[in-house]
């Protein structure tokens, strides 16, 4: 099983102090021991699969616009927003702690716009989160026009991980960051792009198609 390079540091951490706390566990030789072995073998157990990062084929189609995180469609609502105009179409998706994390280009360009915001740390899935919570906003100039998405934290969530740079050529498909634990991840499609996906339909980041570009 692959594990991101984004968390690797804190896969190594945790595996050093659950290795600590499982050896402290087996000295004990009671059952409180053995149970704090068996917690920290658990916990180890987790990190190592939500920091999992499984190879995904992305479609060829110039044209396609692939989902960037793994979840499900929250939220599909028109909005009027500065990158990319009005009418546009908000398309959210929420990602529990137990979706692979990984975040992905959704189609390929430039970045033009990076902006990081300080924020609460609301439940992923409240909209207020979008405005409210910790968040990195991304704007795209492709072959289209302009393309804006945003990694959101949630309430567990700590740390966004974002390796972009204004005026980087980034492909479709492509690793670009995660979100630690529960999040979110809202994109806003211009009007040239018809949307594929509906509420609560589950997607795959860097393979499910949520747009066509017309």
């Amino acid at each position: 099983m692959r594990i991101t390079s984004y968390g690797t540091g804190s896969v190594v951490t945790t595996a050093i102090v659950c290795t600590i706390i499982a050896g402290a566990g087996l000295l004990l030789h009671s059952a409180g021991g053995a149970t704090l072995t068996a917690a920290a073998a658990l916990y180890l157990l987790f990190s190592l699969f939500f920091y999992r990062d499984p190879e995904r084929s992305s479609p060829a189609d110039p044209d396609a616009i692939i989902a960037p995180a793994d979840g499900k469609v929250l939220l599909i609502k028109p909005v009027d927003h500065p990158l990319t105009g009005e009418p546009s179409t908000l398309v959210s998706i929420f990602m529990s702690p137990f979706n692979v994390h990984v975040n992905r280009i959704p189609v390929s360009g430039r970045v033009s716009h990076l902006r990081y915001h300080k924020g609460k740390f609301l439940m992923a899935f409240d909209h207020r989160s979008m405005t409210d919570n910790e968040r990195m906003e991304i704007g795209l100039d492709c072959r289209f026009g302009s393309l804006w998405f945003c990694q959101v934290s949630g309430f567990l969530a700590r740390r966004i991980v974002c390796r972009l740079e204004e005026g980087q050529a980034v492909t479709a498909g492509k690793r670009f960051g995660m979100i630690k634990f529960g999040s979110r991840v809202d994109i806003v499609l211009p009007r040239s792009v018809s949307v594929q996906v509906t509420e609560g339909m589950k997607t795959l980041a860097g393979e499910t198609i949520i747009g066509y570009a017309g």
